[in-house]
């Protein structure tokens, strides 16, 4: 049996674009997940944990941003625990703290709340937030807070065992004017490259990711996978890939842009496999797309954060699938599901987790570094 050539960014654009047959790259992504991951789907319980709503950028697809008026400000210490707290009644174990990137540059309302509650910064209070959540119940938390320095990754090392950032994509050409990052200083790509560089010299297990279908080009998508392979390479530290298509929100300069479609979307899962390689954990969000089983075929093997309990603040158009249901299809195609911390079973060594969160992530997981099964736990 001949095996399809090692992954060339050439041939990946061709793919994207439709000048090759995608059935070598789909059997390929999948021998290679099937290699690498067998035949195990995994994800993650969580609930969302909205810290603030404000930012500073301008993203022209994003509604989870708003003003002081539209979102509040930040939730009070009492709100976060209300919400970790009903997330540990439906056994979750990932408390997904997301925000918008430095309001405090922007809102004036956000500094003064800052103040009041003993902070200079959005990240400050983002620590005290998670060291709460971590140390009064049972929940992981799992900062997304944007753009960081290695600093501020460094002091929410000790009670985050992972954290995120998405790409999205490695092109400057998407912060130009009338492009959709431009006006958001957050998103340009060596700041975000950046971070990413900053979580792998911390070893910290980080998650990562592409946005599809904002403009950019086939060449940029090949060219943002091959930029994480790079920066895996050097650190060993991205623990997940998410592939995320874009999904159209009224109330947005985009609401009128054209959605990828699936079965174009998937050749992107699947070249995004074939350049990622074997043991990387790839991920779509099953809430995206109503047949999302499918992904599965293009290589894929975890399913990211999916909540019993609160709504996909990104796309908050879009539910979750039941857990139950969730099980069933990915069953129905041949894998198994299986719950995992937010931080990976390959990523639950010494050397990436902080001190403080040991004895905690060892008790929670299985000998294979699955989630243990906790009695009384409602679906």
């Amino acid at each position: 049996m001949t095996t399809h050539p090692g992954p060339d960014p050439e041939l990946a654009v061709a793919y994207l674009e439709g000048a090759r047959d995608p059935g070598p790259l789909f059997a390929e992504a999948a021998r290679l997940r099937d290699e690498g991951k067998g035949r195990i789907v995994t994800y993650s319980r969580k609930v969302f944990i909205p810290l603030t709503t404000l930012c500073r950028d301008r993203c022209t697809y994003c509604t989870f941003a708003k003003p002081p008026g539209a979102g509040g400000v930040y939730l009070e210490p009492e709100e976060v625990l209300a919400i970790a707290r009903a997330g540990e009644r439906r056994g979750c174990t990932e408390a997904l703290f997301t925000l918008g990137d430095r309001p405090e540059a922007r809102w004036p309302q956000a500094v003064r709340f800052l103040e009041a509650h003993g902070h200079s910064s959005t990240i400050s209070y983002l620590r005290e937030m998670t060291e709460l959540v971590n140390e009064e119940t049972a929940l992981f938390p799992h900062a997304n807070p944007g753009v960081m320095t290695e600093g501020e990754v460094a002091i929410l090392r000790p009670s985050n065992p992972s954290m995120g950032l998405m790409l999205e994509n490695i092109s400057p050409r998407l912060c130009e004017p009338g492009m959709p990052h431009h006006g958001s200083p957050d998103k340009e790509p060596e700041v975000r490259v950046a971070t990413i560089e900053a979580a792998g010299r911390l070893k910290v297990p980080f998650t990562t990711g592409i946005l599809v279908g904002i403009g950019e080009t086939a060449v940029e998508i090949v060219d943002s996978l091959f930029a994480l392979a790079e920066l895996h390479r050097r650190h060993g530290h991205l623990q997940e890939v998410i592939v995320q298509n874009f999904r159209a929100k009224a109330d947005t300069p985009m609401r009128s842009h054209a959605e990828p479609v699936p079965f174009w979307f998937a050749r992107v899962v699947a070249v995004a496999r074939w350049i990622l390689g074997p043991e990387m954990n790839l991920q779509v969000p099953p809430n995206l797309t109503d047949s999302f089983e499918q992904y599965l075929d293009a290589g894929i093997n975890d399913w990211g954060g999916v909540s019993p309990l609160t709504i996909d603040w990104v796309n908050p158009e879009a539910p979750w699938p039941h857990l139950a249901e969730l099980e069933a299809r990915t069953e129905a195609a041949g894998f198994r599901l299986r719950p995992r911390l937010p931080v990976y079973p390959e990523y639950l060594g010494p050397e990436w987790i902080a001190p403080a969160l040991r004895e905690k992530v060892a008790a929670a997981v299985t000998s294979e570094g699955f989630v243990r099964p906790r009695e009384g736990v409602r679906g």
